[in-house]
């Protein structure tokens, strides 16, 4: 009887030492997965009227991603499918759709926009436009992301479209089609919403989409990376637009792309840079504080440039072709030297490791309790 329970005593430990690592592993797994189901505790951005917003910025961030912008590769993400309110980052989309239709030659640099009633009576960031002036679309775009001018915003939006709805559609339709599937725009400029208004809704990894796309146009850091640009040069005293964008002068590599902010929004940024022939995106939304937005925005990006950079291929060299042979000649010896001698190191994983020394000791407890059994047995016989 004895016996019996010492056996099953030690199947309970050898079980109990064997499904350990597995926990563990699985644990560990478990940890590194970033997906929407996983990370569902997000806070969601409600559709409701300004008056009933509700606050949802957190403490560092609501939602925050790294990519590459060659490649839209995933290089950092916290939260990234969080739905917050980009506030001025809208803007971008803005300027997407309207580099879009200067490159088709539906619209140029030099076309003359003249102010409406509506757009000189927009509020929040602006130049202070007039109704009747008139400035060109370069002048304007760049008062739209230097300025984060909601009322040039409204006056390209108008000139374009005929209407500020007529836009909002254009700019959901663009966003549909880049991938942007957690998106909604009910505005050209990201203000918070009036009165039986809605929100505009994004998230992290949408807004990267949104700067990826913006980025395969050479142009777009024209804009963003000015830092300062006077308006209305004519005047005795021009407006001189400044960036709210300050990585762009504490960041070095970065010219891109957007900030945004209202109470309710928090503190959001989209942000790039280039390091070493690469180019990151960083877009952090939905922050409590403006300062800890700058810092992880630079944080996480200047981490995925370190990892592009650690990542990046060297530039295969052209074969030099010596005299008397031709290039054909030069690239098949080429071909056929010998492959570097590969390392004899072989590599294990932590989990083998912890595996392997799971079973060692399940094995050396085995043991211990069967000699212990042994001895028992030989008392016992020496007793009787």
């Amino acid at each position: 009887m004895k016996r019996r329970f010492f056996f099953i005593i030690a199947f309970i430990v050898m079980l109990a030492v064997l499904t350990l690592p597995w926990a563990y592993a699985a644990k560990s797994e478990s940890k590194g997965l970033n997906t929407p189901s996983a990370r569902s505790g997000s806070a969601t951005a409600s559709q409701t009227s300004r008056s009933r917003m509700q606050a949802i910025s957190k403490d560092p961030y609501l939602g925050a991603i790294v990519i590459d912008a060659n490649t839209g590769k995933v290089l950092f993400e916290d939260n990234a499918d969080a739905k917050g309110y980009p506030a001025s980052i809208v803007k971008l989309m803005d300027l997407l759709i309207l580099l879009e239709a200067i490159e088709s030659k539906r619209l140029h640099l030099q076309d003359p926009v003249t102010v409406t009633a509506e757009a000189s009576r927009i509020g929040g960031s602006q130049v202070f436009l007039k109704e009747n002036e008139m400035f060109p679309v370069e002048e304007l775009l760049y008062a739209v992301i230097v300025q984060s001018a909601n009322d040039a915003a409204t006056a390209l939006s108008l000139h374009y479209a005929g209407s500020k709805e007529a836009f909002v559609e254009v700019m959901n339709k663009r966003a549909r089609e880049i991938g942007m599937k957690d998106t909604v725009f009910h505005s050209v400029h990201g203000l918070p919403p009036g009165k039986e208004q809605l929100p505009d809704v994004s998230t992290p990894r949408d807004l990267a989409r949104l700067c990826r796309e913006l980025l395969k146009h050479p142009e777009t850091l024209l804009y963003t990376a000015t830092r300062e640009r006077p308006f209305r040069t004519d005047a005795t005293e021009p407006l001189v637009m400044r960036s709210h964008n300050h990585l762009l002068k504490t960041m070095e590599g970065c010219d891109g792309l957007k900030t945004g902010y209202f109470r309710q929004a928090g503190f959001s940024i989209a942000a790039t840079a280039k390091k070493k022939g690469v180019r990151a995106i960083a877009v952090v939304l939905g922050s409590a504080d403006r300062k800890v937005r700058d810092a992880k925005a630079r944080e996480i990006l200047s981490k995925g440039l370190l990892e592009l950079v650690a990542t990046a291929l060297p530039p295969t060299p052209s074969p030099v072709v010596q005299p008397g042979k031709t290039e054909t000649q030069t690239k098949d010896e080429v071909k056929t030297k010998p492959e570097e001698k590969k390392s004899d190191v072989i590599q294990i994983r932590k989990s083998t490791i912890f595996i392997m020394v799971a079973i060692i000791a399940a094995i050396i407890v085995l043991l211990i309790i069967f000699f212990v059994i042994r001895r028992k047995r030989s008392d016992d016989i020496y007793i009787r």
